[in-house]
C-alpha cells in the first residue's frame, strides 16, 4: 500500500472547476444518443443474436484480459507501484468485470462512464470508480445543443468534479445499437423465427370443420390436441368432419438458413471483427499457421479503437489530470497477448541472448520459469 493511499477524502472536500467538466458533444449521432431516444436496437435484442452475441464476448473480454501498465513519458520506464484504481477500478468488483462493460458500452453505444467513488485528499486524483450503465445516465446541454452542461444518474443530478461525478470515454462513433440497429433487429426476428419453427416444424396450419360450427371450448380443446400430437408423431389422421389446409411457407421456402447466415455475416462486418471469428462464413476455418496472424488482425481492426479510448481517457493531462500524473500515461500491455509459440519465442530469445540484450536470468522472468 502506498503512503497516498492512507489519505482519502469525502465529498465536501473538492472544490468544483466547472471548466473541467464541461465537454464538447462530438456528434448529432452521439448528441441523440445522450439522450437514449435514438436506438434503433436495444442490448437484449443484440445479445438474443448468437454472432452479435459472440464478438462482444471475443472484444470485451479480450480487452478486459489485457493488463494496463502505466509508464513515464519521458522514457517508457515502467512505473514499479501504478495506482490501483488503473487495473481495479472498482475496490469491490475484478478489474476485467469493470473494463468488460465499459468496452461493452464503448462497443454498443459510443460511450461509457465511470462514477468517482473516492479520491485522494492530496492530490485530487480518483482512487476507486465504478462503472456506470450509460442508460441511467442523462445530460443538459446549452440551447445550441453542442456543450454539456451537466450530468444526471437516474434523474439526479451529479457534481461537476469531485466524488460523485462521471468520468467519461468517448467511442469512435455513435455505437452498434444505432449503426447497426436495423441489422440487429433482423437477426433477432430471424431467431425469433427460428425458435417459432423449432416449436412447429411445419407450415402455418389452419383446420377447418367440414360439420357444423363448433363452440370456442371444443376449438381449443381440439388444436391443443393437434398441437400435443405432431410434437410426438409426425403422421396425423384426421375423420371426415375435419381437414387441414397449409398456409404460407416452410423453413426451406423462405430460405431461413440462407437468411441468417447473411445477417450474420453482415454483423460480423458492424461489430468489426473477422467472419470466421464468429463462424459467419461457411467452410471458414483458423489454423494454428495463422491464429497468431489472426490475433493481431483482431487487435488492429476490432480492439484497437476501443482500447485507444479508454488508454487516452486513463492517460489525459490539462485539466483531466485525474488518474496519473501529466509525467506518466497508460498503456495496455500486449506482450502476453501477442506472444508466440514456443519455438518463436526460443528463436527470439537466442537473438536477443547472443547479441547481449538479454540475459539467460531475464530470459527465464520472461518466461516465469524462476519460481
Amino acid at each position: 500500500m502506498a503512503i497516498k493511499d492512507l489519505f482519502i477524502t469525502r465529498p465536501a472536500a473538492i472544490p468544483a472547476d466547472v471548466q473541467a467538466s464541461l465537454a464538447p458533444i462530438s456528434t448529432m449521432d452521439s448528441f441523440f444518443n445522450f439522450f437514449g431516444g435514438a436506438y434503433t436496437a436495444t442490448r437484449a435484442e443484440a445479445m438474443s443474436v448468437p454472432t452479435v452475441a459472440r464478438a462482444r464476448n471475443i472484444i470485451c473480454s479480450s480487452i478486459a484480459s489485457i493488463p494496463l501498465k502505466v509508464r513515464t513519458r519521458q522514457d517508457g520506464a515502467m512505473v514499479e507501484n501504478p495506482p490501483r484504481v488503473i487495473n481495479q477500478p472498482d475496490p469491490r468488483i475484478p478489474g476485467s468485470a469493470t473494463y468488460a462493460f465499459l468496452a461493452e458500452d464503448l462497443l454498443f453505444m459510443g460511450y461509457g462512464y465511470l462514477r468517482i467513488l473516492e479520491i485522494y485528499a492530496d492530490t485530487y486524483r480518483i482512487r476507486s470508480a465504478e462503472r456506470i450503465n450509460p442508460l441511467r445516465v442523462g445530460v443538459t446541454t446549452n440551447s445550441l445543443g453542442t456543450e454539456i452542461e451537466g450530468y444526471t444518474v437516474d434523474g439526479y443530478s451529479v457534481p461537476d468534479t469531485g466524488v460523485g461525478s462521471l468520468v467519461v470515454f468517448y467511442g469512435n462513433d455513435e455505437g452498434l445499437l444505432q449503426r447497426a440497429g436495423r441489422t440487429i433487429r433482423a437477426g433477432a426476428e430471424l431467431e425469433r423465427a427460428a425458435v417459432m419453427y423449432a416449436r412447429e416444424p411445419v407450415p402455418a396450419m389452419v383446420l377447418k370443420s367440414n360439420g357444423t360450427a363448433l363452440p370456442a371450448d371444443r376449438i381449443a380443446k381440439l388444436l391443443e390436441s393437434w398441437s400435443v400430437s405432431r410434437r410426438n408423431r409426425s403422421t396425423a389422421f384426421l375423420n371426415a368432419d375435419v381437414t387441414v389446409e397449409a398456409l404460407g411457407f416452410d423453413p426451406a421456402k423462405l430460405q431461413l438458413n440462407e437468411a441468417r447466415s447473411y445477417v450474420s455475416t453482415e454483423l460480423s462486418r458492424a461489430t468489426g471483427i473477422p467472419a470466421y471469428y464468429v463462424d459467419s462464413e461457411s467452410g471458414s476455418s483458423m489454423t494454428y499457421s495463422n491464429a497468431s496472424l489472426a490475433r493481431q488482425s483482431l487487435l488492429d481492426f476490432s480492439l484497437r479503437p476501443m482500447m485507444t479510448s479508454i488508454e487516452e481517457r486513463l492517460s489525459m493531462t490539462g485539466m483531466a489530470n485525474d488518474f496519473v500524473p501529466a509525467t506518466q500515461d497508460v498503456k495496455f500491455d500486449l506482450d502476453d497477448y501477442l506472444r508466440g509459440s514456443a519455438l518463436e519465442r526460443a528463436q527470439v530469445y537466442e537473438i536477443l541472448n547472443r547479441i547481449g540484450a538479454l540475459s539467460a536470468d531475464e530470459i527465464r522472468m520472461e518466461e516465469d520459469t524462476i519460481r
